[in-house]
């Protein structure tokens, strides 16, 4: 019997190159449709399914492969000898590589004005029944659906005549974890829709999704809990999952979701930003010319809590930048780049985590919050109210100084933990009042924040993530110095909070949009 390898790719990549080393290396090659047409074009003998089976392809090619002589010499046991029998009476070669990759349903589905008819015809039927009954005979068979692992197993062909069995079964729990993630997107997309085929929910009656382990971590949140990080299969840029380390100590649990909430909130500006997170609050946040001055403003808003935080910038890290980081304790440094002066300065410092995160304007499609036996699904909160979207609602009208610190603090408030309130004044934050059961504490928070920081309030603005429903916490707000408020608006005593806006010669605008955080 002769070593045969059958090769039917959707994805291309790499394909001519792998046949051509199985070639020469002795197998017989089997192929389909195009895969077939390009390996003849290029000079790699191959033999096409229909000529070796004696069955012609069918219905525009849904069936092909879907032949008993196909899937005998797939799933053939070779240390069976009823099963050697079996296909020697009929006359069957077995086969034992499978190299196979699926029509591009996630592709088609994503592309603009996908029809329904063009996704049901991007399922792909023979392709999954070949590698599933090859991942299942991985005693004998390999089985191959990631480019990738080409030249692996062109290595250990030519090493020892055969791919080992341990590569085999490496290769089968990747099929299986492959056709799940084809299945799910399948499921995701069709149960989206009504009897028609036509789009009739924003989420899927059956939701299934993937990841892939990319660590286990030394713990959780606390010791006492086991954990690992997970990240999606394809990460689009802007995304921090990914991110490249660059220097440090492996990252805990606690290091990527503080990391993440420190991200998303610097990309989110447009001018050089520099957000200090610390247990998944800003604080301190700032804008600048550089890197470097946006870190000193973040700072100064309130240095103590910054102690061992994680600190992110949306430009690259400059040597003048890291000089003032490196005078203080942090655990993780984010940005998209380092000059060479700022690794320089920051390969003093061992531990340091550096990550560079590629920018980007890709956010999750939905965002999960686990609960006892169940799932919160929502899309995620990057809607941000413009300068044209304000509303003004009091008689004092706002300076074009205190529409930018509104703006300003407003982006900052929807990255703080509810209930929040923001001080804000010249493109940094003064003080943050994160957490708190009531809102009018978190406004004396955020105060006794920035007095302690020696920052003044006077002329700051303020950021409230959500209504006030009292005219309490507008009070606290004022006192404390603040003379503008930016907030959802919304409360059935907006009236008051108007009128006592009005009262104390204010400025207040309303959004039309809350930020809870939770």
């Amino acid at each position: 019997m002769k070593k045969q390898a059958l090769i039917s790719v959707s994805d291309k990549t790499g394909v001519v190159a792998f046949a051509r080393g199985l070639h020469e290396l002795g197998y017989h090659i089997l192929s389909t449709g195009g895969t077939a047409k390009l390996l003849t074009q290029e000079g790699v003998p191959c033999q096409e399914v229909a000529d070796y089976t004696g069955f012609p392809e069918m219905l525009d090619g849904r069936v092909k492969t879907l032949n008993p002589k196909i899937h005998a010499g797939i799933l053939a046991r070779r240390p069976d000898p009823a099963h050697m029998a079996a296909l020697a009476e009929h006359n069957i070669d077995p086969i034992d590589i499978i190299c196979v990759n699926l029509y591009p349903f996630e592709q088609t589905i994503a592309k603009p004005g996908c029809t329904f008819e063009e996704a049901i015809e991007n399922i792909d039927i023979g392709g999954p029944t070949m590698i599933r009954a090859a991942a299942k005979n991985h005693e004998s068979v390999a089985v191959v659906v990631d480019p990738a692992d080409y030249a692996g197993i062109l290595e250990e062909v030519k090493a020892s005549g055969e791919v080992t069995a341990a590569t085999r079964l490496r290769l089968a729990k990747k099929v299986f974890a492959h056709t799940a993630r084809y299945d799910g997107m399948i499921t995701n997309y069709l149960t989206k829709l009504d009897d028609n085929g036509e789009p009739a929910a924003d989420f899927p009656a059956v939701l299934t999704r993937q990841w892939v382990k990319v660590q286990d971590m030394r713990y959780g949140e606390n010791p006492h809990q086991s954990a690992a990080f997970y990240r999606e299969s394809t990460v689009a840029p802007g995304l921090l999952a990914g991110y490249t380390q660059l220097q440090g100590k492996e990252l805990s649990y606690n290091n990527i979701a503080d990391s993440d909430a420190a991200w998303e909130c610097v990309r989110s500006f447009s001018s050089p930003a520099c957000v200090i997170i610390k247990h998944a609050n800003p604080c301190g946040v700032g804008i600048g010319v550089d890197s470097a001055e946006a870190y000193q403003k973040a700072f100064l808003t309130d240095s103590k809590s910054a102690f061992g935080g994680i600190i992110a910038f949306n430009r690259e890290v400059s040597e003048e930048a890291a000089q003032h980081i490196s005078r203080q304790f942090a655990e993780v440094i984010i940005a998209p780049g380092f000059t060479d002066g700022a690794r320089a300065v920051f390969e003093q410092k061992k531990n340091l985590r550096l990550l560079v995160v590629a920018n980007g304007g890709a956010h999750n499609d939905y965002d999960f919050k686990r609960v006892g036996g169940g799932l919160l699904v929502q899309t995620p909160d990057i809607q941000l109210a413009t300068e044209n979207d304000l509303r003004v609602v009091t008689k004092r009208q706002p300076t074009t100084e205190q529409i930018a610190d509104m703006m300003f603090a407003w982006n900052v408030a929807r990255f703080v933990k509810s209930n929040t309130i923001v001080y804000a004044k010249g493109g940094m934050t003064l003080g943050v009042g994160a957490g708190q059961m009531s809102r009018v504490d978190s406004a004396r928070i955020a105060a006794i924040k920035a007095e302690e920081a020696g920052l003044s309030l006077e002329g700051s603005v303020a950021a409230s993530d959500a209504f006030f429903p009292f005219r309490d916490g507008l009070d606290v707000v004022v006192d404390a110095g603040a003379t503008a408020v930016i907030q959802p608006g919304g409360s059935i005593r907006d009236e008051e909070v108007i009128a006592a806006a009005d009262e104390r010669g204010i400025v207040m605008v309303f959004t039309g949009e809350r930020h809870f955080r939770h």
